[in-house]
């Protein structure tokens, strides 16, 4: 009898999850925005920034030249410097006045200024210098112009000591150009590109993001068509709390471990991206993730009231999300509250994660806290998304019960006048 009950049960159990399961799916392919944050920007997005930054660094910044010097040495060393391929110097200007309109005419980017006294000083054995005026509206304009003077004065000043050193072979040159050899290696950005230091941390925050206004706009949605405008309708085949959550929860993990091979793994292979990570690991790493986000999603859901409300608010959180990622600006110089309000997001954890699995080869022992702390945000969320799920269950019945009474309430109003209604005798 026992057995027969539990039979009876679970399958009951298993086609209300199934019937759950299919609307929650009819919903989302009946939704055009659903459709575009669940099927589409997951895709397009990560395309889009990878053709945008898949240049890594910026090349041939215009620049324009003001030559007082006006000799042999200065046009030797502007030439240098054009020939480098950072930048590209688009005009020779007189005087500083007109180099400056044109950085304000946005034609050049910077500004070399070699002074009047320039190979007089290096012929006198002083030290000579170069002003750079550079436009900080862009670093990245910043750094080529920096990095293209810097190269070539860092080359004449080794010939210039060569020349003035008097050595009789080449051994003693090289000493005499670097007395200490070093090498330089960028470490998981062989490149030094925005490209290989940007993208993984966005595709972990657009998989979150877009997860979040899919299933906030479900929710409006289902508020919307609702007759008692609540998120769960009062229906035999809505009964049971976890039947529920597994049931939406299920299909939102279905879409999104499709959307984590695409985004994470197919994509940074056709931009050419870094990718030194254990396929394995990162699958490992990914799985509290993706249940952290979608719990976290549905616990969101709970408290959206309409459509609107969603993209407002999330659209709004993506780029302090980014920030407080510890990505574009270090966790170490944010302030102590910021760092734990960060806490709250699982975009937080999985952006350094997957950065350190994917671009630096870390093996699951070395994100231990941030998988740890993964699992215990899957954890708090989904009891919260319990939580605010089982409150709207109760509230909708106890406001369908409400409106029932009412409704038989009228009907024995009605009832009764018609009974006191006089009867005509025939």
């Amino acid at each position: 009898m026992l057995r027969q009950y539990y039979s009876s049960y679970w399958k009951e159990s298993f086609r209300s999850f199934l019937y759950i399961f299919n609307r929650e799916l009819r919903n989302v392919f009946k939704d055009e925005g659903v459709v575009l944050f669940f099927i589409i920007v997951p895709i397009f997005y990560p395309i889009l920034y990878s053709l945008i930054y898949n240049t890594e660094t910026i090349r041939e910044v215009p620049v324009a030249v003001v030559d007082m010097s006006r000799t042999a040495f200065s046009r030797d060393y502007l030439r240098r410097v054009n020939g480098t391929p950072d930048v590209n110097i688009v005009a020779y200007c007189a005087n500083m006045e007109e180099a400056r309109e044109m950085i304000r005419r946005r034609e050049a980017y910077g500004i070399v200024c070699v002074p009047k006294e320039f190979t007089d000083n290096l012929n006198m054995g002083q030290q000579a210098r170069v002003s750079l005026f550079i436009d900080m509206s862009g670093l990245l304009y910043y750094k080529a112009v920096l990095v293209a003077n810097t190269n070539v004065s860092l080359e004449l000043n080794a010939q210039i000591k060569v020349e003035r050193a008097g050595n009789t072979t080449d051994e003693q040159d090289k000493v005499t150009i670097y007395p200490i050899s070093y090498e330089e290696v960028n470490l998981y950005n062989p490149q030094g590109g925005m490209a290989s230091f940007l993208i993984p941390a966005v595709l972990i925050l657009i998989l979150q993001q877009t997860l979040v206004l899919g299933v906030g706009l479900l929710a409006g949605t289902a508020r919307e068509t609702n007759r008692l405008h609540e998120l769960i309708p009062v229906e035999k085949s809505h009964h049971g709390l976890l039947r529920i959550v597994f049931g939406k929860s299920t299909l939102y993990l279905l879409i999104y471990i499709v959307q984590s091979i695409i985004a994470l793994g197919v994509i940074p292979r056709i931009f050419g991206l870094p990718q030194i990570g254990n396929p394995v690991t990162l699958a490992f790493f990914l799985a509290p993730f993706l249940l952290a986000i979608t719990f976290f999603a549905m616990t969101i859901s709970a408290l959206i009231q309409e459509r609107e409300n969603v993209i407002l608010i999330i659209v709004f959180a993506s780029i302090p999300l980014l920030f407080l990622s510890g990505v574009s600006w270090p966790a170490t110089a944010m302030p102590q509250w910021l760092k734990f309000f960060s806490y709250l997001f699982p975009s937080t954890f999985g952006v350094n994660g997957f950065v350190h699995i994917n671009t630096m080869g870390a093996d699951l022992l070395e994100v231990r806290r941030e998988w740890d702390a993964l699992w215990l945000q899957s954890a708090f969320y989904f009891l919260t998304c319990c939580l605010t799920f089982r409150y709207k269950i109760i509230r909708a019945r106890k406001r369908t019960y409400k409106e029932h009474l009412k409704k038989r309430t009228r009907q024995r109003a009605r009832r009764n006048t018609y009974n006191q209604l006089p009867t005509q005798n025939s």
